[in-house]
């Protein structure tokens, strides 16, 4: 008989000895940054530099400073000693760009063949320090994100760059090229822009911010210099370059836009000057609160730089008052607003909202409140909402405000708006028009949902449009005299929603069985055009809450005026009514921004 044996050893290896065998260093990382005339974002631009979730003994920053006309070079000298310990190098050279000493943008060839000796440089740079990764940054390029760099060295390509948010539709790649090698829109861009197609596309190009893997042979073939291209003739320009050079070779670019990295301003045209970029970076902070909990914050030993020491507050000269309306319960949407409205230079007034969600029945009762008979919604087909009722009782207590301190112009607001780029330059020029024209109005639309196309343009007017059936009120300004006539239009007695109450008055409501109860339609109203500000949020979009759609429906039995009601009651349903045809309801059409937003030919 035969006896196996078999031996088991148990060996009992501790949960912290295991995590240490799997660790890994981050790979060693290069930032490149080219500096010239960016004062005005550097604080700003290394506060989220610092603020970047990678190990910083792993990092290693080149820096080229070229003369500039502004702080830039103080700015850079006092972040590099307080955070050159940091990093594993911080080295920075200080150089002096002779033949661009202008102050105004000159996108000339001999300017874009420095760029492409600097953007050469800091590749080599990169390749000698034998990093893994070649990280360039602009130094107007705002990382909000600290997940951004571990994020791009995730995706495992050999280029990829973080989609970057900025004014209107510009951001940091091409979706396509033409035969010319320039700019070419396709079907693609806009779904990666919104976000609606998430994920890391493969596209023509990217700049302002990318990462470049170098342990890959294939980046030995990439370049920003057109002469080491065999066969190119297109322009010199060292970002469509290195796009050919990648595109030849079969290195494939990607944009990651999985989530929100950071923010970017369009870059400037020719003749523009550095107050233009200045500008630019102001409307870019409001932007910015649209899309990211926190507004832009400058790092705080480089405060001083920045023009958020000087600013001030007014009315533009011309409002007796400007109203914000917030809900006692959305003190988020009060932060953000009075960032902005700092940002604008713009001293304001908060009014508590009426809450609907603290209304019911009783209390509309007992305030004498009634609802226009048989009204419904022209979208949904219902009742109103408490939260309509709140809404409109917000505006009403305005216009009593109004009228009884006798403002001659005031500006409303609610606290759900995003504003349009140089909100305040506009608004300005659009009050100076007004009364330039001598414009005879009581009330000015800033933002709406706009239902019916041809609305015309007032005469000799570029900013002014006149205004046909509209939804929201976002924003509007508004004269003692309109306050005047809105409120003797007696609605708390014959209720509807105050966006169709307003059109009701200026007489372009569709509904002719609702507007019949309010004889006098007067006033006289007219719209910013392009609008100045429109929702925050679309219907659909992450984020959206709607306040008034979202809340308790009345009872019509308690609430309506039954000694208003006329042959409706007789016709039966909406659908039997002559001119209740269905129209775009509050929310639906508001999903697509530009469906409002309309070119002056398109008006």
């Amino acid at each position: 008989m035969k006896w196996h044996y078999i031996l088991i050893i148990v060996i009992f290896i501790s949960p912290s000895f295991l995590e240490g065998f799997g660790s890994f260093k981050d790979p060693t990382v290069v930032v490149n940054v080219l500096i010239k005339d960016k004062a005005h974002f550097l604080p700003y631009f290394f506060h989220y530099l610092q603020k970047l979730d990678y190990d910083k003994s792993r990092m290693g920053i080149w820096m080229k400073v070229d003369k500039s006309n502004d702080n830039s070079e103080a700015i850079v000298k006092e972040w590099v000693d307080s955070a050159q310990k940091e990093y594993s190098f911080i080295d920075v050279v200080f150089g002096e760009a002779e033949h661009e000493s202008q102050k105004d943008v000159q996108w000339t060839e001999e300017r874009f063949n420095y760029f492409i000796k600097l953007r050469e440089e800091s590749l080599s740079i990169a390749k000698s320090r034998w990093a893994d990764y070649a990280f360039f940054v602009d130094a107007d390029v705002l990382l909000v994100n600290n997940q951004t760099l571990r994020e791009l060295v995730s995706q495992n390509k050999v280029v990829v760059a973080p989609k970057l948010d900025s004014l209107g539709m510009y951001s940091n790649y091409w979706s396509g090229m033409q035969s010319n090698y320039y700019y070419r829109r396709t079907d693609e861009y806009k779904p990666i822009l919104e976000r609606k197609n998430k994920g890391c596309h493969q596209v023509i190009l990217v700049n302002s911010c990318f990462l470049v893997d170098l342990t890959s042979r294939q980046t030995d073939y990439l370049t920003f210099t057109p002469k080491k291209l065999n066969g190119y003739t297109g322009p010199v320009d060292d970002m469509i370059t290195f796009a050919i050079s990648a595109f030849w070779n079969d290195v494939p670019i990607y944009v990651l836009n999985e989530n929100i990295y950071g923010f970017v301003p369009v870059p400037l045209d020719d003749g523009q000057s550095l107050e233009d970029e200045l500008m630019q970076l102001e409307a870019l902070k409001l932007e910015v609160t649209v899309e990211w909990p926190e507004p832009l914050e400058p790092l705080e030993s480089l405060k001083n730089y920045t023009e958020v020491q000087n600013k001030t507050s007014d009315k533009l000269g011309f409002f007796d008052e400007i109203f914000l309306i917030n809900l006692d319960r959305r003190p988020d949407r009060l932060k953000r607003m009075e960032y902005n409205m700092n940002q604008l230079g713009l001293n304001f007034t908060r009014v508590s909202a009426v809450d609907g969600k603290l209304l019911n029945d009783s209390i509309v009762q007992e305030k004498g409140i009634k609802v226009l008979p048989h009204f419904a919604d022209p979208y949904h087909k219902r009742p109103m909402t408490m939260g309509e009722i709140g809404c409109f009782l917000s505006h009403y207590n305005l216009w009593e405000q109004i009228v009884e301190s006798k403002l001659a112009f005031t500006l409303i607001l609610e606290d759900d708006v995003r504003f349009e780029p140089y909100f305040r330059e506009k608004l300005r020029n659009l009050v100076n028009e007004a009364r330039d024209l001598d414009l005879d109005w009581d009330l000015i639309y800033l933002g709406r949902k706009r239902l019916r196309e041809g609305e015309k343009w007032v005469e000799n007017a570029l900013t002014l449009s006149q205004v046909d059936y509209s939804y929201w009120t976002l924003s509007y300004m508004i004269t003692y005299e309109g306050a005047k006539k809105l409120l003797a239009g007696e609605p708390l007695k014959k209720l509807v929603p105050v966006d169709e109450y307003i059109p009701i008055m200026f007489n372009k409501h569709p509904e002719d069985e609702w507007s019949k109860h309010f004889p006098v339609r007067n006033l006289n109203a007219f719209s910013a055009a392009p609008l100045l500000v429109y929702p925050q949020r679309y219907v659909g979009e992450d984020g959206y809450i709607s306040d008034t759609e979202d809340s308790e429906l009345i009872d019509l039995e308690k609430l309506s005026n039954s000694t208003l009601i006329s042959e409706c009651d007789k016709k039966g349903s909406r659908e039997d009514l002559p001119n209740c045809s269905l129209l775009g309801g509050k929310g639906d059409e508001g999903s697509n921004p530009d469906a409002v937003q309309k070119s002056k030919e398109e008006l």
